[in-house]
């Protein structure tokens, strides 16, 4: 691997550079949905998983398990899933991602994500098959080199599953500051048998997501979108500032 992926900064590196450096890597992440062939090298996904590795977790306990796919592998699971997506089987979660029913603000949010997405494609409302498509393209890590899945012990609380989440964005920063995308996707949990049985996953593992790597289409127009982050005064208070 090159260079350290923790630790006290090389002294001559401005903190300002450093502080810019961050903050692009996490504004310009976003769920990328079309990816080329270029391969990743295991050797930079490695780089990617250490650096990740340091995420905080309750008294250390690092509940975060990924299986890593590439070439043979990554399409046997490909093959099983969009299969069953295919043949209309939606699959379903053994957690719950969403309340039900959804309440404001949250519905409104989510209608305009999808609507956003679905618009910059030119699908309109009532075209299923082409939203079942769109939507199938989750099952193909959206044709990127590098698939993961992530698996946790069922013994775990909500606690550890908070922790993973700190984990999965660390994934996904590192890789932007490698130059690499990614796109998260809670869609694979649907799957988990068949994730379960391709992958060898033992039952005492839920799937949490999956996750898709590599390089990013540039000429591909569905990366252009970017659904709008609230302000921060909507969603942060401040007490005690001059």
């Amino acid at each position: 691997m090159d260079g350290p992926v923790h630790g006290t900064p090389p002294p001559d590196l401005d903190q300002t550079l450093q502080a810019a450096a961050v903050e692009h890597a996490i504004t310009s992440r976003g769920s990328t949905r079309a990816f080329l062939a270029t391969p990743v090298p295991r050797e930079t996904v490695e780089r990617i998983l250490k650096a990740a590795s340091y995420a905080p977790s309750g008294s250390n306990m690092q509940p975060w398990k990924v299986r890593v796919l590439t070439g043979a592998a990554k399409d046997r699971l490909v093959e099983a899933v969009g299969a069953l997506h295919d043949a209309g089987d939606r699959g379903q979660r053994d957690y719950k991602y969403y309340p039900e029913p959804f309440p404001e603000p949250y519905l409104a949010r989510r209608r305009a994500t999808g609507w956003g997405l679905y618009g910059l494609l030119g699908i309109e409302k009532g075209e299923k098959e082409k939203m079942h498509r769109q939507h199938g393209r989750n099952f193909k890590f959206f044709d990127a080199p590098v698939g993961m899945i992530f698996t946790i012990d069922r013994a775990l609380e909500i606690g550890s599953w908070l922790d993973y989440g700190t984990f999965i964005q660390n994934i996904m920063v590192m890789a932007r500051g490698l130059g690499l995308h990614s796109c998260p996707q809670a869609a694979w949990a649907n799957y988990h048998g068949v994730i379960r049985e391709t992958l060898g996953i033992p039952e005492d593992e839920a799937v949490v997501c999956g996750m898709a790597l590599g390089h990013g289409d540039p000429e591909d127009k569905v990366n252009t979108y970017r659904p709008v982050r609230e302000e921060v005064d909507v969603f942060a208070t401040f007490d005690g500032f001059a």
